[in-house]
């Protein structure tokens, strides 16, 4: 029997919970492990060894060790090809590269307004910390730049990559779901048709709704 993949880390990390979704939707057996970060284990030298920046994730298969979310990802989508869903990640030369450029769109264009969002409105409040509400304004009128680009895509396309749910729509999945759930922005996304249309169907299935679950409870 092969050994369970092993993730450090909270499910309320936006990170975290992205591979643990990939996981999930690829029907790998992992150990969720859980890592302190109000102790600073995150910084402790065993931690640093696996994740050299003392963040979360880190992420081990037997003698491998990564520690970025998407690689993560893309990495369990190669590895565990015929395990679970998979077209996640596909084969096709042509299609794995929109699916690539999806991601890229989100870790460079989506990610950066989305994420100061999500710390703004989400997680600032709970660690006490002051929210800037001119740094909220000015991301806000960002993001909704680009779900502007999402919302024309979208129109012609089921999912951002095609006719098929993959990495690139996951991948949106952690800091649109704060977004939507936590932060009162879901206008955001269902003041758009396509969008709105798109982020329905990517927020209810199954992986993504055990995830939540997984929030919830930690």
């Amino acid at each position: 029997m092969a050994t369970p993949v092993k993730v450090y880390g909270p499910p309320a990390s936006t990170a975290v919970s992205r591979v643990l979704a990939c996981l999930i939707e690829k029907d790998v057996d992992f150990q969720l492990l859980p890592v302190d970060m109000s102790k600073g284990e995150h910084k402790m030298p065993d931690f640093l060894k696996i994740q050299p920046f003392g963040q979360v994730p880190a992420f081990e298969d037997e003698s491998i060790s990564l520690f970025e979310s998407r690689a993560i990802c893309r990495y369990l989508c190669e590895k565990y090809a015929d395990k679970g869903n998979k077209g996640l990640f596909s084969t096709n030369p042509l299609v794995k590269a929109s699916i690539d450029q999806w991601i890229e769109a989100e870790g460079q264009t989506f990610g950066p307004p989305s994420g100061v969002l999500v710390f703004q409105l989400a997680f600032a409040p709970r660690m006490k910390i002051p929210q800037d509400q001119e740094l909220i304004k000015k991301n806000e009128e960002k993001l909704g730049k680009v779900l502007d680009v999402y919302e024309n895509r979208l129109e012609g396309s089921r999912f951002l990559a095609g006719d098929e749910f993959t990495l690139a729509d996951l991948s949106h999945l952690p800091n649109a779901q704060y977004l939507v759930s936590v932060a009162d922005k879901g206008h955001l996304f269902t003041s758009r048709k396509n969008v709105g249309r798109w982020w329905d169907e990517i927020s209810n299935r199954d992986s993504w709704k055990k995830v939540v679950e997984m929030q919830k409870s930690s």
